[in-house]
Order: C-alpha cells, then sequence, then structure tokens
C-alpha cells in the first residue's frame, strides 16, 4: 500500500508537471486505480516523445559524465548512528531503484533521458559500492530501507544531486539553450543597427563589369571598405586603389600593409572577408562574391559581414540567385535591397563538339581539371607534344599563381595554354579564348562534411565557363567545350540553367558564445563544447545554417592533450589550414606545444623543422613539401598577428616565404621534368607508374596492381595524387586484366592437350566473368 502511494504521488507531481488530468477526474490527482488506465498510457507516450531521438547522434551522447572523486570521511558517522551497510543488501537496494518504472519517468521529468540514465545509474552504483563511506545522509536513508521504515522512492534526491555532479548540464540546460539561441543574428551587431544603411546589389554573371561599378563607388567615398573572397582579390585591390591615389591598406589573416605609413591608418582598407571589421564606421563598403553565404565552410564570414557591417552604403556584388535571400535577411534588419542588373560583356560561345585530343589544343586554351592527378598528367602530355604549359591550382602560393597567369597572358610569352583547377574561378585576372572541362565530375563535401564526387554545380559551372572572352583582351569573344563527348551535352544543359537560388546563409559559433558554454561546462574540450552547441542551438533555417565544423574540431582534437587557455584553443583552432597536409598538421602540433610552454616560436624553431634552406625541387613529391612548408608560414603569420609575443620574427618568415615562392615557381615551371624525375625515382623503388593519355575520349589512370599497394600507393593516396575511388578502379582494371591473362594460358594449355571439353568450361567462364 505504501509502495503504491508513493507510485501515485510520484505520477501525480509529473501528471502536474506536464498539466495532464484524468478524463474521469479532470481537477482531481491520480488515484490507485489510474494506474492502468489510458490516461497513463497517454502520460508514458507522452514522455517517450519527448526523449525520441531526432537525429543519428541524440544530443545527450554528447555528454560525457564528469569523473566524481570517492573521498571518503575521516569518521564514519553513519555507521557510527545506524551501523554498517552490508554491500549485498546495498546492491538489491540499488538494482530496484534503477528498475522502477516510476523513477525512471521522473528522471526524464528531470532532463536524464534514456541514454543519461543508464549513465547515471551505473555511476551511482558504482560510486556506492566502492565507496568506503556513504555520506551520511544517504548511509541512514539506505539503512531505513533495509529495515522496512524508509521507502525505495527516498533514495531519488541523493541519485539526483550525483546525476548533476556527473553532468553539470542538467542544472544549466536553459543557460546553454539561450547562449546558442541564434535564430536573430542580426541582433548580434547593434552598431550597424543604429544606422540606416543603403544596401546595392550589384548582380550579374562573370565579366559584366558588376565589381567594377561597386569599386568605382569605394574610390570616390571618402572612407571604404573592400571585403573579398581571397587575398589574391585584396591585394589587387589595395594595389589599384593606391595607383589610383586613393590610399589604401591591405589586411588578410597573414599580412598588413599600409596605404601612407604604420602610424597613418589609411581611410579605405581592402581585406579578406574574414577580417571585416565591424566595429569601423565607413561610407562605403564592398562585399564581393556575396553567393559565398551559402559556402558550407566559410559562409558564416559573408553573413557577418552583410549583417555587421558599420556602413552608410553596403555594396555587394555576385550571382543574381542571392538576391532573394539577401532581401529576406533585409527584412529582419528592416533594409530594403537597391538591385542593378549587369549583362556579360563578352560573347560567350558552347562549341558544337568535345576536344577528344590534346593535340588539338590551341593557344588561349585553359584545361580545367579537378584533380591534381589530372593537372600532372595533362600538363605533361601537353609538353609532350611540343606546347609550354602555364599550371595553377589551389596549393600554390599566390607569388606563383600570378607569375604563371602573367606568363600565360603576355601575348610575347611562348607559354600560350593553361592547365588549371576551378582556383581560376576567382581572384586572377587571366586572358582565356576557351575553356575545356577535362571532366564535369568535381570532388566536393556533403551537409555531414564527407567527402564525395558529384556533377559541378550550375554556380561553379557558369563561374568557370565564364572566365572565358575577357572584355578588352585579346580574346574578347570566348568559347567553351568539353574534353569527352559523353559531358558536352551534360555541360549545355548546366550552362543553360540560372544558378541555384540561395536558400540560406551559414553562421559559426563565436568565441564568446564558446567561452559562456565553457563556464558552465567547465570539465568538457573544445571539440566537445562545438558538437554540444551546434547540437543545441536554434537556427531561423529559413534564413540560416551551421557551418560544418569538422575541420574546426579536427584541429581542436589534435591539440586536446596541449595546455592553452581556452581563448587561445579556440583562436589556434580557427588557423586556415588544409588537414589532407600531414606535415602542416605535424607543425601545427609542435607550434601548439611551443606555445603552451611559453616559448617564442622563433624563425630558427621553423627552419630548423622545416630543413632551410631549400633547394629547387626535383621531383612532384619535393615540389609538394615545398607547398607545405609554405603553408607553415603562413600559419606562422596568421598566428603572430593574434600572439604578437611569442610570434617575434614574422618579418624574417616572410622574407624566407618569398624566397620559397620563388623556388616554387621554378619548381612549376619545370612540371614535367619533376613528373618525368618521379616516375623513375618510383619505378625504382616500387615499380612500373605511368601516366599517359589514350588515344581515345579520356586519360588513363596510374595503373597500379592490386596486390602491389605498398610505400607508392600510400604515398599517393596521403598526398591527394590518387583517391581510394581511382585505386578502386585501378584494381577492377588490373583484375580484369589478370583473368583476360589468365583465360588466355589457360586456352593455350588446355588446346595443347586436345581436351575439347576443357576448352568449353574455360571459354563459358570467360564469357560468365565479362557479364
Amino acid at each position: 500500500m505504501q509502495n503504491s502511494r508513493h507510485s501515485i504521488n510520484l505520477l501525480n507531481t509529473l501528471a502536474r508537471n506536464l498539466n495532464l488530468r484524468s478524463t474521469q477526474h479532470s481537477h482531481s490527482p491520480l488515484s490507485s486505480s489510474d494506474l492502468t488506465s489510458t490516461k497513463y498510457v497517454h502520460l508514458s507516450c507522452f514522455i517517450q516523445a519527448r526523449n525520441k531521438k531526432t537525429g543519428p547522434q541524440h544530443v545527450s551522447s554528447l555528454f560525457k559524465p564528469v569523473p566524481v572523486p570517492r573521498e571518503a570521511d575521516q569518521n564514519d558517522v553513519g555507521t557510527e548512528m545506524v551501523g554498517k551497510l552490508a554491500k549485498t543488501e546495498l546492491l538489491k537496494i540499488l538494482n530496484r531503484f534503477t528498475q522502477k518504472r516510476e523513477i525512471k519517468i521522473l528522471c526524464i521529468e528531470n532532463g536524464l533521458d534514456s541514454y543519461l540514465q543508464q549513465q547515471a545509474f551505473a555511476s551511482f552504483r558504482r560510486y556506492c559500492i566502492e565507496a568506503d563511506n556513504l555520506p551520511v545522509d544517504l548511509h541512514i536513508t539506505v539503512s531505513d530501507i533495509v529495515q522496512n521504515a524508509g521507502h525505495i522512492d527516498d533514495i531519488f534526491p541523493y541519485f539526483l544531486r550525483h546525476a548533476k555532479t556527473i553532468f553539470p548540464h542538467l542544472d544549466c540546460m536553459d543557460d546553454l539553450k539561450k547562449i546558442s539561441d541564434l535564430r536573430t543574428p542580426a541582433n548580434w551587431y547593434p552598431s550597424a543597427r543604429t544606422i540606416t544603411r543603403k544596401i546595392v546589389f550589384h548582380a550579374g554573371p562573370t565579366n559584366s563589369g558588376k565589381t567594377y561599378h561597386a569599386m568605382e563607388r569605394f574610390l570616390s567615398a571618402k572612407s571604404g571598405v573592400y571585403c573579398g573572397p581571397l587575398k589574391l582579390l585584396a591585394t589587387e585591390v589595395f594595389n589599384k586603389s593606391n595607383e589610383k591615389g586613393t590610399p589604401c591598406d591591405l589586411v588578410t589573416g597573414e599580412e598588413r600593409k599600409f596605404g601612407i605609413n604604420e602610424e597613418t591608418p589609411a581611410s579605405h582598407v581592402a581585406c579578406t572577408v574574414e577580417m571585416t571589421s565591424v566595429n569601423t564606421p565607413y561610407e562605403v563598403a564592398v562585399i564581393d562574391e556575396i553567393q559565398q553565404l551559402r559556402d558550407p565552410q566559410r559562409g558564416w564570414a559573408w553573413t557577418r559581414a552583410f549583417l555587421g557591417l558599420i556602413a552608410e552604403e553596403v555594396h555587394v556584388c555576385g550571382e543574381a540567385g542571392a538576391l532573394e535571400l539577401l532581401q529576406k535577411i533585409c527584412e529582419t534588419t528592416n533594409e530594403t535591397v537597391e538591385v542593378h542588373n549587369y549583362e556579360r560583356l563578352t560573347e560567350l560561345t558552347i562549341e558544337d563538339s568535345a576536344l577528344l585530343s590534346l593535340d588539338y589544343i590551341q593557344p588561349g586554351d585553359c584545361i580545367v581539371c579537378f584533380s591534381k592527378n589530372d593537372i600532372y598528367s595533362v600538363s605533361r602530355e601537353i609538353e609532350a607534344r611540343g606546347k609550354e604549359v602555364a599550371v595553377i591550382y589551389g596549393g600554390l602560393p599566390p607569388g606563383t599563381k600570378l607569375a604563371q597567369a602573367a606568363k600565360f597572358n603576355d601575348p610575347e610569352n611562348s607559354c600560350k595554354v593553361m592547365v588549371a583547377t576551378d582556383a581560376i574561378g576567382m581572384g586572377l585576372n587571366l586572358s582565356i579564348r576557351r575553356i575545356i572541362f577535362f571532366s564535369i565530375i568535381k570532388p566536393g563535401m556533403n551537409e555531414k562534411g564527407e567527402r564525395e564526387l558529384d556533377t559541378i554545380s550550375v554556380s561553379s559551372a557558369l563561374q568557370i565557363a565564364g572566365r572565358a572572352g575577357r572584355y578588352r583582351t585579346q580574346w574578347e569573344h570566348g568559347y567553351v567545350t568539353t574534353f569527352k563527348s559523353d559531358d558536352l551535352h551534360v555541360l549545355r544543359k548546366i550552362l543553360a540553367e540560372k544558378p541555384e537560388p540561395l536558400k540560406q546563409a551559414g553562421l559559426h559559433p563565436t568565441a564568446d558564445q564558446i567561452e559562456l558554454y565553457a563556464y558552465h561546462l567547465p570539465k568538457s574540450t573544445l571539440s566537445n563544447l562545438m558538437d554540444i552547441f551546434v547540437n543545441l542551438c536554434t537556427v531561423d533555417d529559413s534564413l540560416y545554417f551551421m557551418c560544418n565544423i569538422e575541420d574546426f574540431k579536427f584541429l581542436a582534437e589534435m591539440i586536446e592533450h596541449v595546455q592553452l587557455p581556452l581563448r587561445s584553443r579556440y583562436l589556434f583552432c580557427c588557423a586556415p589550414i588544409n588537414k589532407k597536409m600531414p606535415f602542416v598538421c605535424s607543425m601545427f602540433l609542435k607550434i601548439a606545444r611551443q606555445y603552451s610552454r611559453n616559448e617564442p616560436i622563433t624563425f630558427d624553431f621553423i627552419t630548423r623543422n622545416c630543413g632551410w634552406p631549400f633547394a629547387l625541387p626535383k621531383t612532384i613529391i619535393d615540389l609538394m613539401h615545398l607547398e607545405s612548408v609554405f603553408d607553415v608560414m603562413d600559419l606562422y603569420l596568421w598566428l603572430s598577428y593574434r600572439f604578437m609575443d611569442l610570434f617575434p620574427d614574422a618579418a624574417a618568415v616572410r622574407e624566407a616565404q618569398k624566397e620559397l615562392d620563388e623556388i616554387i615557381q621554378q619548381g612549376v615551371f619545370q612540371i614535367t621534368r619533376l613528373l618525368k624525375n618521379s616516375e623513375a625515382s618510383q619505378s625504382a623503388a616500387d615499380g612500373d607508374v605511368s601516366y599517359n593519355i589514350r588515344h581515345s575520349t579520356h586519360m588513363r589512370e596510374p595503373r597500379i596492381p592490386s596486390a602491389s599497394r605498398g610505400r607508392l600507393t600510400d604515398r599517393l593516396l596521403a598526398q591527394g595524387l590518387l583517391t581510394p575511388g581511382m585505386l578502386s578502379e585501378l584494381r577492377k582494371e588490373w583484375d580484369a586484366q589478370q583473368q583476360a591473362l589468365a583465360d588466355r594460358i589457360a586456352d593455350d594449355s588446355t588446346l595443347s592437350d586436345g581436351d575439347e571439353s576443357k576448352s568449353n568450361a574455360y571459354a563459358k567462364a570467360r564469357r560468365k566473368h565479362r557479364k
């Protein structure tokens, strides 16, 4: 009877909290007969629904239990007062307690879902059994239960106290949700909200002059800021502005330059979008490539600039597909968008036939590839035909890219052909006659941060194809085609479409928000805090999305064991690092360790670990290592502007980086020789690896036997020259060749024996294999 009363009291409390009432007794508490009523079933279903997982990884699993120290009192007061507890009896009571349905329901009401319950029950049981002395109040309560003078439910307050100790978030969940409420990001920038900004959208395709018109207003203003996607573009604006007599400073993650001098800031600034100041007032602000709002990694930077810039006029340039989203965002800021539409200044023609063979390459052609392997293969085959090639891909230093572009653009230079990745899509002024898509399949990143292969998007295709036929150059009429015939009709359909309308703009947790989380969850790692934030955050998904944090978490987990203040750790993890480059990652870890010991990261430290001075690269692997070293120096410069006292040698590193850029330039100029040297050395060490081209419609990838995957294959995979998908295809091709060879040998041997039945059996097996 006593047990029933306790159960009824627990359920009545829960029912009141959930505003549930019995249908028979709408204003009365539950009676004992109600325990099996339909209303109780509804209550249980409601609780289960509240606890239903909303995704593949329930948010509760992100909260890691905090270890509870077992500190025994010097005096076992509980034993002195009521006697010693038998561990077997204690275990029985704890097991009964954890198995009660009413206790589990009450746990849910206190924020402990099924996952947290499991963790908390196990921890509480272990704590009670292993403790030398239980807290006196718990000791007495358990003793009363053993002697039938208390009820098993009386343990709940002590269990809940323990659960809140190991899961501190239970006491601050409301605070955490308030911190991660991102539904109104416009309100994060009160200074921008206090002024009436004029928003002007310059919409148009590549080569339409949209950025030119915005920049005219920038140059004529009393003060202004240009926010670009790449440091190449910011540097170009910096140079042009100063050349035209408008003093302008340059601010990128790794560099500062001054239009006047260091003591006198210029009224105009050209910066990369992440470095945009949302505290400085300007007359005019220009945000370039506004469609990058949707970028899964960097979109937050454009959102921050658009919402936060304190400027009388904000000029945004980009694809027309961004207009609807910008208008919706402006509704939340009580602003309107003035639209200026632009048409392409030069003609662009899609050719009727694919290239099919590199024999048909012409001056002014640019072949666009989406992998380094293709870049290397195509470059070598073109130079084998006696034509000089300029090469541009994302991993090259800015100086090398500019040098390759200048060589290609110069009408007097013998180099008339370019091989490039989609790095040419923005940031470089190129005089291209024809764009040739070597493939229309591009590696990308899905919403989960996983790499995948997919057909190039309309936006990317238009951006790249639009680079052909530049206004006021020798190639004003542009052409576009593909290398393979099968791709041409697909590309034609893609280019006939309009850019996909933007649906959402990116957001990202700020350092301040994560610090507030850390205040409430002091035992959590930075990676864990980011996970919890992203899973608890509330976003207006009609306008915004949370940017991918996998790269941030990767760096956070890499330096998790390094002792760093949270703010410093957060900044380190914001560093622009390509996690696919093992050498850069290892240097990142070394630098973090050095910083944590409060020891300066000197020029000597960098050169000693990077093997300075460097000779000219002899192979592609050497060239890729030099590119990694360049990125390490970029990392040093990036950190030097955030931790000036422990990165004292920025000037020396910058000078060394300039020398390294020149060495890399010379390596890229001789890329075919590097490929030949790589082949020779790799063939000697690991067997034959050839780069060649079929005299048909597509490239042949390096042929690697399935049985010979070893040092070479691992190196190619690690360096990005080979992907797992490519390796799988190569294995299939090799296995098919081996099977065909085995079949021929079998045919020869059986026919020589005159065994016609065996010959028929082998022929049948071959037909089955081919099918």
